[in-house]
């Protein structure tokens, strides 16, 4: 069974919208956070929302670049993460990977910023937004 199953992408034109998707199996039963992350041609594999799917303070993480465009969200009663994506530009051009892991433990609830704690990684979805 496939831990993390992504889907959603596609291409889209600037300014427009996609909604991401990431099926968790019960493999990833264990894991307090989940997150997505993109690698573009040439470049380095990148944070871009991160959330706690468990504890008392699920505050979400997302990178500079994306604030207020992208919004991260869990639905726990179907084990599915989420990423919508708004005012898409061509600098999101990029594979999205879900990624999900133990985290670290912070006062009553998890961590999730350390890349190298995400121990399940999707097979990833293209993400092409054209000029």
């Amino acid at each position: 069974q496939v831990p993390l199953v992504e889907s959603g992408g596609g291409s889209v034109p600037v300014g427009g919208s996609l909604r991401l998707s990431c099926a968790a199996s019960g493999s990833t039963y264990k894991s307090n956070c989940m997150g997505w992350f993109r690698q573009a041609p040439g470049e380095e594999r990148e944070g871009v929302a991160l959330i706690p799917i468990r504890g008392s303070s699920p505050y979400p993480w997302v990178t500079d670049s994306v604030e207020g465009r992208f919004t991260i969200s869990h639905d726990g009663a179907k084990n599915t993460l989420y990423l919508q994506m708004t005012s898409l530009k061509p600098e999101d051009t990029a594979i999205y990977y879900c990624a999900a892991g133990p985290g670290r433990k912070y006062g009553d609830g998890w961590s999730c910023l350390v890349t190298r704690d995400y121990n399940y990684w999707g097979q990833g979805t293209q993400v092409t937004v054209s000029s």
